[in-house]
C-alpha cells in the first residue's frame, strides 16, 4: 500500500473530529484536502484496517466509527446543539450556508432588529455558555472554528467564513424524517 507522506498529519486532523474541507482559507488543510482526494481509496483502506471510517462529502472528508452507547448518546447530545446553532443561524439569513460570510457584530444587530432571531440565541443559553448575547455569539463562533465549520477569515474586521464542512450539519438536518403521523403531537 502506498500512503501519502502526510497520512499522519491527515489521521491528527481527522481523528480529533475535525473536518478538512476544500475551501479553508489554510493552505495546509486545502493541502490535505488535495491528497485525500487524489487518494481517497487508499487512504480509506488504511484507515478502515485501523478502525476509522474515511468520509467524504462534498468537498470535505471526515471520519466516522461504530460507536458504544455512551459515545453515540454523547454525539446526539452534540447534534441537538448544532441543530439548535444552525437553527439560529439560518434565522439570522435564509441562505446561510457555505461561502457565506459574516461577523458577530452582524449577529449583534440582527439581535436588535429581530425578536425571533432574539429568543433563539437565548433557547442556546441551555448548551452554550455565556452570561451576555455577546458572550454566547463568542461561544458559539469559537466552538464552530474549533469544529471546522467556520474559519476566521479577518481578524481586523471579525469576519467569518463559512467552510464547505457547514454543508455535514446541513445534510443531518435534512436527513431527519420526521413521520406524518407524529408531526402534530404535542410532546407531554
Amino acid at each position: 500500500m502506498n500512503l501519502p507522506k502526510q497520512t499522519g498529519d491527515i489521521f491528527e486532523e481527522l481523528s480529533k473530529g475535525r473536518f478538512i474541507s476544500s475551501n479553508s482559507m489554510d493552505q495546509t488543510t486545502r493541502m490535505l484536502f488535495d491528497i485525500i482526494d487524489e487518494n481517497y481509496q487508499e487512504l480509506y483502506d488504511y484507515f478502515l484496517h485501523i478502525g476509522f471510517k474515511l468520509e467524504q462529502g462534498q468537498e470535505y472528508f471526515y471520519f466516522s466509527r461504530n460507536e458504544t452507547k455512551t459515545n453515540l448518546e454523547r454525539k446526539l447530545e452534540q447534534a441537538y446543539k448544532w441543530i439548535d446553532i444552525v437553527d439560529f443561524l439560518k434565522t439570522f439569513n435564509d441562505s446561510f450556508g457555505v461561502g457565506s460570510r459574516f461577523s458577530a457584530s452582524d449577529l449583534e444587530v440582527k439581535l436588535q432588529m429581530d425578536v425571533t432571531f432574539k429568543m433563539k440565541l437565548n433557547s442556546l443559553r441551555r448548551t452554550v455558555r455565556g452570561e451576555s448575547h455577546r458572550e454566547i455569539i463568542e461561544n458559539i463562533l469559537t466552538e464552530m472554528c474549533k469544529d471546522r465549520f467556520f474559519e476566521l477569515e479577518n481578524s481586523i474586521t471579525g469576519t467569518y467564513k463559512v467552510l464547505a464542512s457547514f454543508k455535514y450539519l446541513e445534510d443531518l438536518i435534512m436527513s431527519i424524517n420526521i413521520p406524518e403521523e407524529i408531526q402534530n403531537e404535542i410532546p407531554e
